[in-house]
């Protein structure tokens, strides 16, 4: 069950504001310099061939550095508290950033960006304490107001290290970074509650690990849900590299229409997510799926219209409702992964649904560059909506799934 008994009233929504905060800057350190990298790797890389393969790893790494230790973390998180995880993961930043300022060598730099992936994670951990204290009708708001300290602190992130890279070199955006996410560190120590984990219910034959995890899996809709926000977020990366490109081609527009079209899409999440997890919060499994299957119908239109759409006023417009859209998704598909766990499991379904968000944005962020390579960028917006559509089909069935063996409503106790 939920330990939010163990934090009380309003201390509860200080916590999560906390934890908004939190997340908020360290996630805008760590981004302050993501989209300067390949300006970076331009003067470093030996050869075109490097700076190729150095641009795209640059980004992948950390992504497979989470995927591959995700569930390791969740795991001794929930042995030995997600507040320790959570000082570990900021710690980590902290560290693989003063690593990156001090570092031009461009193979070490990949290897610190893989690194800073494997030992500092800190979004599953920071999901997992907030489960912890929060009340479990309430998680589809956690997730959401997460989900938006993420996207806020990575547009702010970006505009500040434009704004250090205008007066400053590369070296001071990461000493910058380094800093806030120490600070962050010792803000954690000092100021969140430790929240005891939840001791596992003895079990016949003293559970080894692997029978506790196979528990959260036999006759559970873990599998189903991590398919279906899986493809979903597969789906939302599509477009991505291929993304600048296509707007300036296909409208002819300036660079900073470009960036207008991008920042629509996390503005319409970030606007949209909590009123979405308000929606949801109180309705069934089965009832949630079935308005998220209209939704991702809502978002097969609008990528067609993208995709079709020679006027760059009914695109912008499509994107932004399209962000909208997206915030109905993710936050809220969290919830019921979530819901799939007891409160001893957490820090491990959790590590696994932050594993499976990065494999599907490292799988969308490859294929997509793949298909506008093959077939052009005319039909960038074609497969995002056929890969919708293949999204609708785990969906569908659970969908049945849960009139065949009824969920309990998301409001709900654990």
């Amino acid at each position: 069950m939920s330990q939010a008994g163990a934090v009380q009233g309003s201390s509860v929504r200080i916590l999560i504001y906390l934890l908004f905060a939190i997340q908020l800057v360290s996630m805008g350190a760590m981004e302050m310099s993501g989209p300067f990298w390949p300006v970076h790797l331009r003067g470093l890389a030996a050869s075109e061939s490097v700076f190729s393969f150095a641009s795209i790893a640059v980004y992948v790494g950390p992504m497979l550095g989470i995927m591959l230790t995700s569930a390791f973390w969740g795991r001794i998180g929930d042995r030995y508290g997600h507040k320790l995880m959570m000082i570990r993961a900021l710690a980590g930043l902290s560290l693989t950033q003063l690593g990156l300022a001090l570092f031009s060598d461009i193979w070490v730099i990949l290897v610190l960006r893989f690194l800073q992936g494997a030992f500092a994670g800190y979004i599953a951990p920071a999901q997992a304490y907030g489960v912890s204290i929060e009340a479990p009708s309430r998680r589809a708001r956690l997730f959401a107001i997460l989900q938006i300290s993420t996207n806020v602190g990575s547009l702010l992130g970006a505009v500040v290290g434009g704004m250090i890279l205008d007066y400053a070199t590369f070296f001071w955006i990461n000493i910058v970074a380094s800093v806030l996410c120490a600070l962050c560190t010792v803000i954690a120590a000092v100021t969140l509650p430790d929240v005891p984990p939840v001791q596992k219910t003895p079990t016949v034959s003293a559970s080894t690990p692997a029978a506790g995890t196979g528990r959260v899996w036999r006759g559970s809709p873990l599998l189903s849900l991590l398919c279906v926000m899986g493809i979903l977020l597969l789906a939302r990366m599509l477009p991505q590299t291929s993304f600048s490109l296509y707007v300036s081609s296909t409208f002819e527009v300036s660079n900073s229409v470009v960036g207008l079209c991008y920042g629509l899409l996390a503005l319409g999440f970030i606007l949209s997510a909590t009123a979405w997890s308000r929606y949801f919060e109180h309705r069934s499994q089965q009832e949630t799926l079935q308005r998220i299957t209209y939704i991702v119908m809502g978002c097969i239109a609008l990528t067609a219209v993208a995709g079709v759409t020679r006027n760059p006023v009914v695109f912008i417009v499509a994107y932004f409702i399209w962000g909208v859209l997206l915030g109905a998704t993710t936050p809220v598909l969290m919830a019921l992964i979530s819901k799939t766990a007891d409160s001893s499991r957490q820090g491990y379904v959790l590590g696994i649904a932050q594993s499976t968000a990065q494999f599907a944005s490292i799988a969308g962020i490859s294929i997509g560059g793949l298909l506008s390579q093959v077939y052009g960028l005319q039909y960038t917006y074609l497969f995002v909506c056929l890969a919708y559509a293949v999204a609708l089909i785990p969906m569908l069935a659970l969908r049945y799934w849960s009139v065949a063996a009824p969920s309990n409503r998301i409001a709900g106790s654990d």
